[in-house]
């Protein structure tokens, strides 16, 4: 398995994104393209089209949804033990003060550069985004969905 890193530690399900997704997006095309190009069967076309489109959108929502809010639950549960583990004593204060963002970015540190993140995103409001780039040594996360 690959080292992960920021550039690499995005994940993908190739079912989903590089095989349903193509299609639907080549079939929406081709209905968009026969809409204008068969003009008999134009409300045929538009019905395929809007169907395809709503079919296209409930595939990326729905698998989407679900996992994402589910392991949101989890991000902020392990936030909260971690920093149990490390401070002896409960983050609600904390927690409230981070953005899920920020949250989120904080799981990619070891606990020595966990501190240092946690006090930056504090006090000097530093981003998700920025805390991933600040990371020097990154802790995989090769669960997620």
């Amino acid at each position: 398995m690959e080292k992960q890193n920021y550039k690499n530690h995005r994940k993908f399900y190739p079912p989903h994104h590089f095989i349903l997704l193509p299609i639907l997006i080549i079939l929406e095309g081709y209905g968009l393209y026969k809409i204008v190009n068969d003009p008999d069967h134009q409300l045929i076309w538009i019905l395929f089209s809007v169907v395809l489109f709503l079919i296209f959108y409930l595939a990326i929502m729905l698998r989407q949804h679900y996992a994402l809010g589910n392991q949101n639950r989890i991000v902020r549960l392990e936030f909260k033990q971690r920093y149990f583990e490390i401070f002896n004593e409960r983050s609600d204060d904390i927690a409230e003060k981070l953005s899920f963002s920020q949250i989120a970015a904080l799981r990619f540190a070891y606990d020595d550069e966990f501190k240092d993140l946690l006090y930056k995103a504090l006090h000097e409001n530093i981003s998700g985004d920025e805390i991933k780039k600040s990371i020097k040594k990154w802790r995989p996360d090769h669960h997620r969905i």
